[in-house]
């Protein structure tokens, strides 16, 4: 008799099971991964001793050249890695980790990553992926739809078709921002009756048949590092890369944007791409898209959306308009393992025309045959893990509602701290959170006073010594290992765009509560008192 499926209720108590919950361990393996599950601020303090070495320390665990020579029986090599490996690691999952873009992981991963690694399945082509690639097709159709929404007859049509793609699975954003800049690349110098094409001929032949000075690819200044990778990589070069200013929220200046695009044009330097950011790295903001959409079409140019971490916002109904725009770009970059709770590392990139993948087709005759529905054919990584199926999984056990109740929780999260911060006497708030990330920094209340009232030298001197104090407490933070906190640079308006450094905080995890932030601020107030050269200094000029 075939059991009646069950329902599950979304609710905030189902969410936390599911990122607490593990089943009883059977075995040394088993215990570790419990305890990573049941028992995130302790796992590490309580039950491995945690050391506090320095890097330099713990590479001295790690300095043999030599294979051995002698098998060892795999208990005794788990008890080597648990002294040398998992005692020293960054507990990534602990709810006092705010420092970057990783979280803990639901507990259902565990098992499905064991299933995944033992099936082995290598996603380059269909004789070895026999039905995992029809799966990530499937996945890749779900985003696409998530971004798009082009309604389910699209979707018959092109998810399993052989000569398109909807997108393509890749290791994280870096490589996902490589392929979308590769096809607007190639789409844009492509071949005709008289030329081979890019891809053929080469970037040098393909400027001086199409008569361009150079390409071109435009991004806010808050644009993630990886752009100026791509470019390296597709030979048009790092300096191609501009940077436009951006406002006091972060957010690109379009005007800017319009006019460096015109002045590239009286070059006749063509621009290959806009880049619109959907969640900068530093800051959490989104550039106004649809504005910059617009001025993608008026100069004919590829429109990409790096969403890496902001795309999955699109999961919420209540925040989904804070990215009001993307669905009109050519391509976008999301990454699974940000706030999808995915591991490391699942990124994909979508294109919104099925057919833009034929411009970066490669073929072997071993495989990726013509024809063949190889995804291989179109990505830039050869073997790839099946890692769609944590994506799938996720997408089924977590649904939409409880995505959604996770990205609006992440928010509301960080407006509690920004104003957590704000009530603070002692602490300056740097940039308010739009998505679940913030900059602040530990200022006492006299010196913001001071600062207020000087002059540009005077920030500038008072400034520096805040940047000074700022590291002092974070390293010393980081040190105690009771929570964590990551640092940054930026230009703040306020201080007539001056580099100033401050704290930068990612609120993703759900298990991060109101008292382990008010727990942070406390700590990070006594670390403050603890230096001996910073904070004498500024109180000083008082």
């Amino acid at each position: 008799m075939a059991s009646a499926k069950r329902t599950a209720r979304v609710s905030q108590t189902s969410l936390h099971r599911i990122f607490t919950v593990a089943e009883a361990p059977d075995s040394t393996l088993g215990l570790i991964e419990q305890e990573m599950s049941q028992n995130l601020a302790g796992f590490l303090n309580n039950h491995i001793v945690a050391s506090k070495n320095a890097l330099t320390d713990i590479e001295k665990d790690f300095v043999n050249p030599f294979i051995p020579e002698q098998p060892e029986f795999v208990s005794d090599h788990m008890h080597h890695l648990l002294d040398k490996l998992v005692a020293q690691s960054v507990h990534t999952a602990s709810p006092s980790f705010i420092g970057h873009m990783t979280s803990a992981l639901p507990s259902f991963i565990l098992p499905l990553s064991k299933l995944m690694v033992g099936l082995n399945q290598n996603l380059v082509k269909v004789e070895t992926s026999k039905a995992f690639t029809p799966l990530e097709r499937q996945v890749l159709g779900m985003m696409h739809n998530l971004v798009y929404q082009e309604g389910e007859g699209f979707y018959q049509e092109w998810m399993h078709s052989a000569q398109h793609s909807l997108g393509a699975f890749c290791s994280g954003g870096t490589v996902a921002n490589i392929t979308a800049l590769w096809v607007a690349r190639n789409k844009l110098l492509k071949a005709d009756v008289h030329f081979k094409g890019i891809s053929r001929a080469g970037l040098f032949s393909a400027l001086q048949y199409y008569g361009y000075q150079g390409l071109a690819v435009l991004v806010s200044e808050r644009g993630h590092y990886s752009l100026k990778k791509s470019a390296d990589i597709l030979g048009i070069g790092q300096d191609s890369v501009i940077a436009i200013e951006t406002d006091e929220h972060n957010k690109i200046d379009c005007q800017k944007l319009a006019q460096k695009c015109q002045e590239l044009s009286a070059q006749n330097i063509k621009v290959l791409a806009i880049v619109g950011v959907a969640g900068t790295t530093e800051t959490g903001n989104i550039d106004p898209l649809d504005k910059m959409a617009h001025i993608a079409k008026q100069y004919q140019c590829h429109f990409h959306v790096d969403a890496a971490w902001g795309g999955a916002t699109l999961l919420s109904y209540k925040y989904r308009g804070l990215l009001a725009g993307i669905e009109k770009a050519d391509s976008v970059t999301i990454d699974a393992h940000k706030q999808m709770y995915v591991p490391m590392g699942a990124g994909v990139v979508l294109f919104k025309d099925p057919s833009s993948v034929a411009d970066i087709e490669h073929h072997a005759e071993y495989i990726l045959r013509k024809g063949s529905k190889d995804l291989g054919s179109h990505t830039l990584e050869g073997s790839r893990p099946g890692m769609a199926m944590l994506v799938y999984a996720s997408l089924h056990i977590i649904s939409r509602p409880g995505y959604e109740l996770l990205i609006n929780q992440a928010i509301e999260k960080a407006e509690y701290f920004a104003e957590l911060i704000n009530q603070h006497d002692d602490f300056e708030l740097i940039t308010e959170p739009e998505l679940c990330l913030l900059t602040y920094r530990y200022v006492p209340k006299s010196v913001q006073r001071i600062l207020a009232n000087s002059d540009e030298e005077s920030q500038y001197a008072i400034n520096l010594l805040l940047g000074k104090l700022t590291k002092f407490i974070q390293k010393r933070q980081r040190e105690a290992g009771r929570s964590f906190v990551s640092r940054t640079r930026i230009k703040v308006e306020r201080y007539n765009d001056e580099k100033i450094i401050v704290f930068r905080v990612v609120l993703a995890n759900p298990l991060t509560s109101k008292e382990n932030l008010q727990d942070i601020l406390a700590e990070q107030c006594v670390l403050a008192q603890e230096s001996e050269n910073f904070l004498p200094q500024l109180l000083s000029k008082t």
